[in-house]
């Protein structure tokens, strides 16, 4: 029993076991949360498809360098430079996403606790207004895109339009996108209880998965729903139907009661984000 303890302990003096102290367990915490943030992100993109590209080359590269095959392995190198490049070019749109994603979260204030108080709220009337609007518009067929302007600025997009500046109320709306007028073309942006402008241009969605039967009003509901945070109201030409765009997410064939909750939850902020999280999956249709 002595010899093993012997033997034991000259066995672990040899070894070299590193110290472990309290900022390396920070630091794999740390590197653990952005790796699984990024496979998240990564397979919410078309960068997963990519991955899997690049997984299968990785593959082949390494049967390379078992097999000694040295032509492929010069080519490789050569080429490695730039497929770096190649990869951020192709990716420019999603990285562009996510730094916006990113840039959009208070951590500071959500660490501190401060809850920042935001113009950017509608009041009840500005509310009900634009819902009678919707309605309105919905029984005679009239199309119509309102962006509600949130925490994130719209202004690049108010630019492309004509300013009008005016108290939401839902004569104006209703006059705005009135068939044959000038200023029925395009979107309005409203902006703390104010039309800021009309006839804007909107960017259209990318997304391959949406229906065949969204038409280009409703691709740019979504399209600046997924570069901004904004709550985009669309009322169909052809059907009537009221649909609401948020996060890239549509919710279609809404009634004036479901409509107002919509526009309480997202931009009165009256919930708690876990409330708001489930109160979205609810008849929400997902890209």
């Amino acid at each position: 029993m002595q010899k093993i303890g012997i033997l034991a302990h000259k066995y672990f003096s040899n070894l070299h076991i590193p110290s472990v102290q309290l900022t390396d367990i920070l630091e794999i915490i740390i590197i653990s949360f952005l790796v699984y943030h990024i496979l998240v992100w990564i397979k919410r993109t078309k960068a997963w498809a990519l991955l899997k590209g690049i997984v299968v080359i990785m593959i082949f590269l390494l049967i390379a360098v078992l097999f000694n095959m040295t032509t492929i392995l010069w080519i490789a190198e050569r080429v490695f430079s730039v497929a770096v490049i190649a990869v951020v070019v192709v990716l420019q749109p999603e990285l562009r996403k996510a730094l916006e994603e990113l840039g959009r979260k208070n951590f500071v204030s959500n660490i501190l606790g401060i809850d920042k108080k935001h113009d950017h709220k509608l009041s009840t009337r500005t509310i009900n207004e634009i819902v009678k609007a919707c309605v309105e518009m919905g029984k005679v067929r009239t199309g119509a895109l309102i962006v509600i302007e949130k925490k994130q600025s719209l202004a690049d997009y108010e630019r492309t339009g004509i300013d009008v500046d005016g108290m939401v109320s839902s004569q104006l709306l209703i006059n705005i996108f009135e068939k044959n007028t000038p200023l029925h073309d395009g979107a309005v942006i409203v902006r703390e209880n104010r039309v800021i402008s009309a006839t804007c241009y909107l960017p259209l969605s990318d997304n391959m998965g949406l229906s065949k039967e969204l038409g280009t009003r409703h691709r740019a509901g979504i399209g600046i729903s997924e570069v901004t945070d904004s709550v985009t109201i669309i009322v169909s030409e052809e059907t009537g139907r009221i649909s609401v765009a948020y996060e890239g997410e549509l919710e279609t064939n809404l009634d004036a009661e479901r409509l107002r909750e919509c526009l309480t939850c997202l931009t009165l902020d009256t919930q708690p984000d876990d409330e708001k999280k489930r109160f979205l999956r609810r008849g929400w249709v997902r890209k």
